[in-house]
Order: structure tokens, then C-alpha cells, then sequence
């Protein structure tokens, strides 16, 4: 017995002498709490550049992690085994993480760079005031599609999406509200519609698109709209613009019936070991300067009016992507729907793509 003490004993001096060897290590390379910030974002969607500048300006070093999914990013938040001191959900995800508790309230007298947001996206329903968030970028849901192969084709409506000779040329982005919110859109309903009747309906329309589906996709759409590898695309507005540039005969609308309305957002969860830290990256971020070099770097809209003000005026002048105060008010933003309608759709957003045929 007293050998199994003793063991126990020399294991318990060696781990305590090994989290001090760490903690010192970690302090001689500049890994402490104050001086390090662990930002988890959407991948490809920081200009690297601005990280390297933020690091010399402030001396904090940043720890990058990205996500390809709001559920992804709500899940190891919730999980709690990183400490996250920035994050970027979208809207909806605020509203989740507000529910849940998981997120610090922003201080912001530490956000003097605030004012350069633009008031139209500031005081939105799914955070009142900004106590948690503020605006990253913005854009719509809608329609890519490529001139040189439909012609003058236009695409005004999504039951368009439908037509027969469209057989095998449509990509979707692969996320749940999106394809949901369309299919929903097609009928006439709200994309946060929590009606399961609604759903089902929209659900088995979006099966009888499957014919003209050539693929789902996720991060590779700007690619794949570059080379030519289907004319027609539903996407976010951002995806489209960065493809522009490479290739000149893609174009995008928003539907008639309309469509989402999204944001990205900024904000400091409670995993959190460095909220100075957090806060000083949000600040730097709402710079006019670094906003525009971002912007510039993304191809998404920008919500900070002091940025575009930098930006050229072919970027800020199309209403593909800034859009008028007419197709906005047809816009919705997605509201956070509970988790057994959200389950809901998810469940039904898997059974559409289990069912190609």
C-alpha cells in the first residue's frame, strides 16, 4: 500500500512539474493569455496580411482556426475545449449563442472604430444595441450564372431554376437554410418559415430539382464558377463577386420572390482568456483602412461606411452586390428558428440529398 502511495505521489510531482515547465515555455515564446488572441473564423476569409499587421502593431499573436459551418462553429463553442476569444457566426448563430449564454457583452468604449459601421446594419433584431456582435460582412443568397453559355437567359425568379432544359447544369452551396430558405422562397414563404407543413412541401419541390443538379459544393463554388463547370449556381452574393474577376461573363440576381439577407459578425464567446485581447482584434478589424484592404482581399460586401469610402467605385456602384433599398426590403435575415425546428430542417435538408437519383 504504501508503494502504490509513493506512485501516486512521484505521478502527481511530475505532473505539476510538467504543467510549470509548459506554462514557462509557453511565457518564453509569447503564448500567455495577454499577449495571444485564438480567432475562429469561416476559412478563406481574412486577408492573411492583415493578421501578420495585427501582430506587429499590438505584439499579440494570433492563433488561427476556421470552420466551415455555423452548426460546426456553434458545436466546439458549446463543446468548450478551445479558448476562442474571436469568433464569426453568422446572424442566427448570434441569436443561439445568446440564448445559450455564451458570449461576453462587448465593452464599446474599446470599440472606438465602431462609428465607421453604417448605421442601416447596426440595432438588427437578432442583437439589439450590438451588446455581442458587430457586423463582418454582408451580402444575399441568389443566382450565379454564366452569359457566354445561357445567352441573354436571366433568372428572375427561382422557379426558373426548374426548366427542363437546365438538366444537369446547377450547382447548390451545401448548407441547410440555404437550400431550405430557396425552396421555401419558391413558394412564397418565409426562409424562416417553422410551418412542417411548409417544410415537407418545400422539400419534396427541391427532390424534383434534382435532374438539373449537377453537384453540391462548399468551398470550392468560386472555383467551380471560374472554370466553367456548370452555368448556373445558388450561392452567397461574396462566392460570385471574387468570381467576376476571373472570369467576366458570370452575372447574379436576386429573385423576385426574394431571398436572405445575411450577416457575418464578430464576437467574443466565453471561452474567451483574452477579452483586452478580443476586443483590440475587433477594433483593428473596424479600421476604415483594414476594413477596405479586406473587403478588397474577400470580395463581400462591407458594412463599414468609412471603408467604402477607399474602396473603387465600380466595386461600391453595383447593385448585384449593394443592392437598393427595393430589393433589400425583400429580404429577410435569418432568425434563430429553436433547435427542434432547426433539426427540422437539417433532417429534411439530409433527406433531399440522399435522395438523388
Amino acid at each position: 500500500m504504501k508503494k502504490i502511495v509513493q506512485a501516486f505521489a512521484a505521478i502527481f510531482i511530475v505532473s505539476i512539474i510538467l504543467i510549470i515547465w509548459v506554462n514557462r515555455l509557453n511565457a518564453s515564446e509569447g503564448y500567455t493569455g495577454e499577449n495571444t488572441i485564438t480567432v475562429f473564423n469561416w476559412g478563406d476569409y481574412i486577408d492573411m496580411d492583415l493578421i501578420k499587421r495585427f501582430e506587429e502593431e499590438t505584439g499579440i499573436t494570433v492563433i488561427y482556426e476556421t470552420f466551415d459551418s455555423n452548426e460546426a462553429m456553434l458545436t466546439k463553442i458549446q463543446q468548450g475545449g478551445t479558448s476562442y476569444d474571436v469568433a464569426v457566426p453568422s446572424e442566427y448563430a448570434v441569436e443561439r449563442l445568446k440564448e445559450e449564454g455564451l458570449l461576453y457583452p462587448l465593452d464599446h468604449e474599446k470599440l472606438p472604430n465602431l462609428v465607421n459601421i453604417d448605421e442601416r446594419f447596426l440595432d438588427m433584431p437578432y442583437d439589439p444595441g450590438n451588446q455581442y456582435s458587430v457586423p463582418y460582412f454582408w451580402g444575399t443568397v441568389g443566382i450565379a450564372y454564366n452569359t457566354r453559355i445561357l445567352g441573354d437567359r436571366t433568372f428572375e425568379s427561382w422557379n426558373d431554376l426548374w426548366a427542363p432544359d437546365l438538366r444537369n447544369q446547377i450547382l447548390l452551396i451545401d448548407g441547410a437554410r440555404e437550400v431550405m430558405g430557396f425552396g421555401l422562397n419558391s413558394l412564397n414563404y418565409s426562409l424562416n418559415d417553422k410551418n412542417p407543413e411548409h417544410l415537407y412541401e418545400a422539400k419534396e419541390k427541391l427532390k424534383k430539382l434534382w435532374p438539373n443538379i449537377k453537384a453540391i459544393v462548399g468551398d470550392e463554388m468560386k472555383m467551380l464558377l471560374v472554370n466553367e463547370e456548370a452555368p448556373v449556381a445558388v450561392t452567397w452574393s461574396g462566392d460570385v463577386s471574387e468570381a467576376m474577376w476571373e472570369n467576366e461573363y458570370i452575372d447574379y440576381a436576386v429573385p423576385k420572390e426574394g431571398s436572405n439577407l445575411w450577416f457575418d459578425t464578430m464576437v467574443i464567446p466565453k471561452t474567451a482568456d483574452n477579452i483586452d485581447g478580443a476586443h483590440k482584434f475587433i477594433n483593428f478589424m473596424l479600421d476604415a483602412e483594414v476594413a477596405a484592404q479586406n473587403t478588397d482581399y474577400i470580395g463581400y460586401a462591407t458594412p463599414n461606411k468609412a471603408a467604402m469610402e477607399l474602396l473603387d467605385e465600380e466595386v461600391v456602384n453595383d447593385e448585384r452586390f449593394y443592392p437598393p433599398d427595393e430589393i433589400t426590403e425583400k429580404l429577410e435575415v435569418y432568425e434563430s428558428l429553436g433547435k427542434e425546428t432547426l433539426a427540422l430542417y437539417s433532417e429534411l435538408y439530409l433527406q433531399f440529398k440522399m435522395e438523388r437519383k
